[in-house]
């Protein structure tokens, strides 16, 4: 057998783990954001803690995962039947919603493999439902949870566990979904056992190693085509929901032969609001747009990530101090940062890169109480919208892009499982950028409460237009509207509020940025 037919294989039976467990993981959750929207994620690391394979999940979750590996490890060491929880973003975590659970599996004695999954909670307590404020410290954003031991040995710590449930809102579905998360890393315990006994974990290990080999010489390959030299962009965040405002996203990317140094030094200071992001959530958004650039049928793990060295300055908007708000800065600035790095990369190859997509994940959060059970509910959940055009043709609408690769919730889900109506979902008419191929058409989604509620607003682009290229115009910006007695009120960007029965709100996503001049026809 040819050793490109025996890593093609290996990959595929590494792959299938972790899309195994995340079957498992959807298929046991509670809460409408895993069940339908499937805001989780899962992969398989060697026991030096690399990447080695993943599911197709979300970018965000995943390329943060080695950093989240490589500041936990060390400091957390895990025996046969342990299991760690976390989701502090000053350890490695990307946002307080998303619990991450690792375990390792072991033959005998010896350490092989860790299983690793991560999923965002609808809820996780803190000043709002949703766990998605407008808020101006993390500790309001929701629980911290720093790496906690919560199995030792096969034994669960129920104090541990308890506490947790204790301070998040609706502790059932909580309770449901990480229970989930467990059960997603007992069928990767269950498999593993299945290729040790069939190929021996020697085996196992030198293609793990071969793998890792291979996709950083594809991607060394890769970085070998673009020109070198210093590429220059910048870009801005809307706001931060607190008045501070043209908040600079500054990237020096430098190519020289194989390798790649992506510099934001440049970069705004940390700043009041949650649109902070700590340097795994960076490191995520730069992996994920070399990844992109790969061929599909490259297997995705850290041997990838090797050639590329991503700078962030402490203190700065990309690398904040505790307690800075990090809510938006996973599901916000992640989304700028590719923009960012798209925008320097369209510098040196200008028919390879595309238009900046909808720049935004216009993230909503609510909850309050069923009018007729009183019992208390939250949701979650991105909305999508424009894609950037490209050299190939036009944009996609009506889709999420970029650092999330979550679905759409329907209309009849949503109505059925919470006290609300779902009066409009479209798509926006000539939000696209105009060019030689336009850019993809954002989305209305209107919603009618039919019970009190909090809501929760995070989204971007509504003061910077997602941008053109190669002559190109810029997609619409979005809009957060209040429907109030035939009147629209233009709501900030970023707003938490309280809404009687009967509110209509409608959220309008950006389009995408178009590619060429319009004239080029």
């Amino acid at each position: 057998m040819s050793l490109a037919l025996e890593l093609t294989i290996f990959s595929k039976l590494f792959a299938a783990i972790a899309e195994e467990m995340g079957i498992v993981l959807r298929r046991s959750a509670f809460s409408t954001n895993i069940k339908e929207r499937r805001d989780y994620s899962c992969a398989l690391f060697t026991a030096e803690g690399e990447l080695l394979a993943q599911a197709a999940h979300i970018p965000v979750h995943l390329g943060a995962l080695p950093r989240t590996m490589a500041e936990v490890l060390p400091e957390f060491p895990l025996a046969p039947g342990d299991v760690l929880l976390l989701n502090d973003p000053y350890w490695g975590g990307t946002h307080l919603p998303d619990l991450t659970v690792i375990a390792p599996f072991y033959t005998g004695e010896r350490l092989a493999f860790y299983l690793v999954n991560r999923a965002h909670h609808a809820d996780v307590g803190g000043i709002t439902p949703g766990s998605m404020p407008l808020a101006q410290d993390l500790r309001e954003e929701g629980v911290i949870i720093p790496p906690t031991y919560l199995y030792r040995r096969g034994a669960l710590q129920e104090m541990v566990w308890d506490k947790l449930l204790a301070r998040m809102r609706v502790p059932a579905e909580r309770r449901g979904d990480l229970a989930a998360q467990l059960a997603a890393l007992q069928r990767g315990q269950e498999r593993l056992p299945v290729l040790t006994a069939r190929y021996g974990l020697e085996k196992l290990n030198a293609m793990s190693q071969a793998l890792l080999t291979y996709s950083e010489r594809a991607m060394r390959t890769l970085i070998n085509t673009i020109p070198d030299g210093t590429y220059h962009f910048v870009d801005y965040l809307d706001d931060d929901g607190w008045g501070h405002k043209e908040l600079a996203i500054a990237l020096d990317l430098t190519v020289h032969g194989d390798e790649v140094v992506l510099d934001f030094s440049g970069s705004a200071d940390q700043t009041q609001g949650g649109v902070n992001a700590v340097p795994a959530v960076v490191e995520a958004a730069c992996y994920f747009v070399f990844l992109s650039l790969l061929p599909e049928d490259y297997p995705v793990n850290h041997g990838c990530f090797r050639p590329l060295r991503v700078i962030t300055r402490p203190g700065s908007l990309l690398a904040p101090n505790f307690p800075a708000p990090v809510a938006a800065g996973n599901v916000e600035t992640s989304q700028r940062l590719v923009d960012v790095v798209l925008g320097a990369l369209a510098q040196a190859e200008r028919t390879r890169i595309p238009a900046a997509s909808q720049g935004t994940m216009n993230n909503l959060a609510f909850g309050g109480q069923r009018p007729d059970s009183k019992e208390e509910f939250t949701y979650y959940e991105t909305i999508a919208g424009g894609m950037g055009a490209h050299s190939g043709g036009p944009g996609l609408s009506g889709v999420h892009s970029h650092m999330t690769n979550t679905r759409n919730t329907p209309v009849e889900v949503l109505e059925q499982d919470f006290p609300l109506m779902v009066e409009r979902y479209a798509f926006r008419p000539g939000s696209g950028g105009a060019g030689k191929f336009s850019g993809g058409l954002g989305l209305i989604r209107d919603f009618h409460f039919l019970a009190p509620v909090t809501v929760s607003i995070l989204s971007e682009r509504r003061r910077y237009a997602p941008y053109g290229v190669q002559g190109g115009g810029p997609g619409s910006r979005g809009e957060n509207v209040l429907l109030t007695d035939g009147e629209e009120k233009i709501l900030p960007g970023k707003v938490n509020l309280k809404l009687p029965a009967g509110a209509r709100l409608s959220i309008r996503t950006p389009g995408g940025g178009g590619w060429g001049r319009a004239d080029e026809q």
